[in-house]
């Protein structure tokens, strides 16, 4: 290959659906706090996810972060070692205590049985995460919370748009958080969002993205800058209705990798778990001993024919971040640590670029 092959790509919208955006933000003067592509965003992504409330950032960190702190928790929260860096680094900069217990071998969700032999009396919370957009055991994790009393904070950065059981999964727990960086199914270059359930709530986060600040003369905590500018919310004003095509070109590139791979043994793609509206936003393969070479064996071959794969989530949290924890407590999330990999997935992705990858795998492994 002469030109390289990543994990994902964005998807742009057309440029001349974006210029007349862009001509009203040099018209108006207005570039951030609380413009009118903000408002209108909001408003679509409310619309377009089937939510009450919606408050949108300018990252996806910063988010969970305003989220944590809205909930006003203290002590410890129970979370996967199974996630990406942003999980556990939010609940750290709040002053919370990461509690990490194992996850599901199937959905590679938060196991319940695992989060209720670790609730103490100093917990305060549970922050699942839908893992590739795959819908956790929303039922069971609220009948934990409400048996302990426990907050419940989705960490739903993979699961823009995924409904289960007909409704939408960021409707589930106290509140749910969403990334729209550029590498995820809808995106506004970087940002995010806060779902909630009230209007009480959403000023409470509108405000403590804000700096705190009530009004010209008052701050009610010491909140962050959080706020989308209006390129952002333009840029996804821009995005939205392309999407559908997006997820639909996305599902025909999952069933091309599941037909391919089925006849490759040692390969088994992680199934997809939501009941009607998945959103395709990963395409991750456990590479089990049948296969004959490692998952990181596998990582590198590709990488040598520049196809980067990426190996969500490896190394695990804890071990990233140097904390001093037995992975022997997480053994299902330590064994898809070292088992998992992601393939290259976009909506643009081309079926002569997966015969690419196909063919790689087959001849790394030399098996036909």
């Amino acid at each position: 290959m002469t030109k390289p092959l990543y994990v994902t790509r964005p998807d742009l919208p057309e440029l001349e659906t974006f210029l007349p955006y862009l001509q009203q933000i040099w018209q108006s003067g207005v570039l951030t706090n609380n413009g009118p592509f903000h408002q209108q965003l909001e408003q679509a992504l409310q619309d377009y996810l089937g939510v009450d409330y919606i408050s949108v950032f300018n990252n996806g960190t910063n988010a969970l972060l305003v989220a944590l702190q809205a909930l006003e928790l203290k002590g410890e929260v129970i979370t996967t070692p199974f996630t990406f860096l942003a999980t556990t680094s939010s609940l750290i900069w709040q002053g919370l205590t990461p509690v990490f217990v194992d996850i599901d071998p199937v959905s590679l969700n938060l196991d319940p049985n695992a989060i209720v032999a670790a609730i103490t009396d100093k917990t305060c919370a549970i922050m699942p995460v839908h893992c590739y957009g795959n819908p956790c055991d929303t039922s069971a994790i609220r009948a934990v919370a409400q048996q302990h009393g426990l907050k419940v904070i989705y960490d739903a950065a993979h699961a823009f748009g995924v409904k289960h059981q007909g409704q939408s999964v960021l409707q589930q727990g106290d509140l749910a958080v969403l990334s729209f960086h550029a590498t995820k199914v809808f995106n506004t270059i970087e940002g995010g969002a806060v779902i909630c359930h009230s209007a009480q709530m959403k000023q409470k986060i509108d405000r403590l993205k804000n700096f705190g600040i009530v009004n010209e003369f008052k701050a009610e905590a010491a909140g962050i800058n959080g706020k989308m500018n209006e390129l952002q919310a333009a840029f996804g004003l821009a995005q939205l209705p392309g999407l559908a095509g997006a997820l639909q070109r996305r599902a025909k590139v999952h069933q091309y990798y599941c037909d391919a791979l089925a006849r490759i043994p040692g390969l088994q793609c992680v199934p997809l778990l939501a009941d009607g509206a998945p959103n395709y936003a990963y395409f991750p393969i456990l590479v089990t001993d049948e296969f004959g070479m490692s998952c990181k064996a596998l990582y590198e071959a590709l990488k040598a024919k520049s196809i980067f794969a990426r190996r969500y989530f490896y190394p695990l949290t804890p071990v990233l971040l140097d904390m001093d924890i037995d992975e022997s407590c997480y053994p299902v999330a330590a064994d898809a640590a070292e088992r998992v990999l992601c393939l290259p997935m976009s909506g643009s992705l081309t079926q002569a670029e997966q015969d690419l990858v196909i063919n790689a795998i087959i001849e790394v492994c030399g098996k036909d």
